[in-house]
């Protein structure tokens, strides 16, 4: 099949402002983008590099507090969107245009059926009727490798995986065949394996239909998969564009090449002492929820003070399930959990005020962490009050002092609202609070899978000081095993609410390995173009077809 390669999208010296509360102020700075039909290019940068703002921009929208300046030029398809009216621009969001967002969860409604959000788009443009849009769906969600495609989208979006949700969200975006679809970290919060299905079901369906795809992601293992140009942008600016290839193999910029070193972050490795009782011990645990089945079966590992537990495990292996039974928030139906030896009570209503402080918990996602209208002081300053009782200048000085903790100046931070923050400092707040409580152990959920490799790895080097110099114990749950190398003692794998392997972190990397943690290893995206091409003919995934049961 020949496809048109004719220029479908043309952006000349865009500039975006924002408001700051009293001032316009600089976001974009006269950025270029020429997109062919049928072309995907890759926006990638560091958090607040203006890459969501530009891919906002391209349906002609501006985001609430920004304004596209005067004199920027967006063509799509001959259609000028700076100049054209709310009313042209609504029409072509959806139907020619379309977005797929980071997080699924957030964007489905929970109240109606996957299938029926799916038909909205092109019976309001009547595309198709009813029973045809049914229809079109099932073959979407077939061509997207979904299982029971014919059932799946009458499920609600909660009756689904996170990665199942994600690619019903592609088929939605797809439902009116656009031009163009805008990708915004589509597989960031997924796990390795389920990234791979998405990412493979994405390519297909792009070069299918020809449709021109902004990829926008800060993973660059991920963007040297799916994008057949790549531009890169720092804090508004552009600073190099090239073919993936070229881009991947002979980077010009310093800051390009700044992204492209592997993560240099690994502290030593340190070893559990012998004969000590564990500062945590989960001990064959089995938990559901509302008396369905298991979610958890026989759960058990150890957690000793000072050192870092990564578990790692696709969707559903019962990583969060397991922090949830630990906290007390999630009563086991068999088994307990120990805190220096001592059983803890299942519920957390029914622990003490000394053994709730003792473990604290950091979130993946600090946008919805963090609430948006109470300010940084009053944030990290209600655990210290509610654990330790301080108040007034007390309470100040120990809020300051948290604020230095995490590298931040209590001067400039300690009056602003989360929102004023970028991710990485609204991360370091989330772990302000954590350390608020004077807790001897923290769960990390996920904390720097949304974040950039640069700050991710501030990030990562700051809990290492932390812990050592508090003496804190770690549970990493993490779906990086970049992650996991840079900053796990020891390994916990789990599938299916098992633990199938444990062990030293060393030991964990080095072969033989258990059959699923072989298949996690093997679909870390490396810096190579045709990894996933090679990966998926490896695994016996045709073009269309359903995955090979790995």
């Amino acid at each position: 099949m020949v496809h048109d390669k004719s220029v479908l999208l043309e952006i000349k010296d865009l500039r975006i402002e924002g408001y700051t509360g009293e001032v316009w102020v600089p976001i974009i700075k006269g950025v270029d983008l020429t997109l062919h039909r049928g072309e995907v290019m890759g926006l990638i940068g560091e958090s607040g590099a203006g890459k969501s703002t530009i891919g906002a921009a391209a349906m002609g929208y501006a985001r609430d507090g920004t304004r596209i300046v005067e004199g920027s030029k967006i063509e799509f398809d001959g259609m000028e969107l700076t100049t054209a009216t709310e009313g042209e621009r609504r029409a072509l969001r959806g139907s020619r245009i379309a977005y797929v967002a980071q997080s699924a969860a957030a964007s489905f409604n929970p109240a109606h059926k996957i299938i029926d959000q799916h038909t909205e788009a092109p019976l309001h443009y009547r595309i198709q009727k009813r029973m045809e849009a049914q229809e079109d769906a099932m073959d979407l969600y077939e061509r997207l490798r979904l299982p029971n495609p014919k059932e799946i989208g009458f499920r609600y979006p909660h009756q689904v995986s996170g990665g199942q949700l994600q690619r019903a969200m592609t088929a939605m975006a797809m439902s009116c065949r656009p031009d163009l679809i805008i990708f915004d970290e589509p597989t960031t919060a997924l796990d390795v394996t389920t990234q791979i299905e998405v990412l493979a079901a994405i390519r297909d369906i792009v070069d299918q239909f020809n449709t021109a795809a902004i990829y926008i992601t800060h993973d660059l293992a991920v963007v040297a998969q799916m994008a057949d140009t790549i531009k890169v942008l720092l804090k508004g600016e552009e600073v190099e564009q090239q073919p993936t290839e070229e881009m991947l193999d002979n980077p010009q910029e310093d800051y390009t090449k700044s992204l492209w070193a592997v993560r240099s972050f690994e502290r030593p490795q340190k070893s559990r002492p012998e004969g000590e009782t564990p500062l945590i011990s989960v001990q064959d645990v089995d938990a559901s929820y509302t008396g369905g089945d298991k979610v958890l079966d026989g759960v058990s590992f150890d957690i000793h003070k000072g050192m870092t537990v990564a578990v790692v495990g696709e969707s559903g292996s019962g990583k969060s399930t397991t922090a949830r039974v630990i906290t007390g928030l999630l009563p086991p139906s068999n088994g307990q959990v120990l805190f220096q030896g001592e059983p803890l009570p299942p519920r957390y209503q029914d622990r003490t005020k000394d053994q709730l402080r003792q473990a604290q918990m950091i979130y993946q996602m600090a946008d919805t962490a963090l609430n948006p209208k109470v300010r940084i002081s009053e944030i990290i300053g209600r655990p210290a009050q509610f654990y330790s009782g301080l108040s007034g200048t007390e309470l100040k000085h120990r809020v300051d002092e948290l604020l230095d903790l995490i590298e931040l100046d209590p001067s400039k931070f300690y009056n602003r609202y989360p929102p004023e923050l970028s991710g990485g400092q609204k991360q370091r707040i989330g772990i302000a609070r954590a350390l608020a409580a004077e807790p001897s152990f923290i769960i990390c959920d996920e904390v720097t899978s949304a974040l950039d490799q640069l700050v991710a790895e501030g990030i990562l080097k700051l809990l290492d000081r932390l812990q050592n110099e508090l003496d804190l114990a770690y549970m990493f749950i993490t779906h990086d095993l970049a992650t996991v190398r840079s900053i796990a003692d020891e390994v916990v794998v789990m599938q299916h609410g098992k633990v199938v392997e444990q062990g030293p972190k060393d030991k964990m990397f080095t072969p033989p390995h258990h059959p699923y943690t072989d298949l996690l290893l093997s679909s870390v995206p490396e810096m190579d173009p045709n990894w996933l091409t090679t990966l998926l003919e490896e695994r016996g995934v045709d073009n269309v077809g359903e995955a090979a049961d790995v």
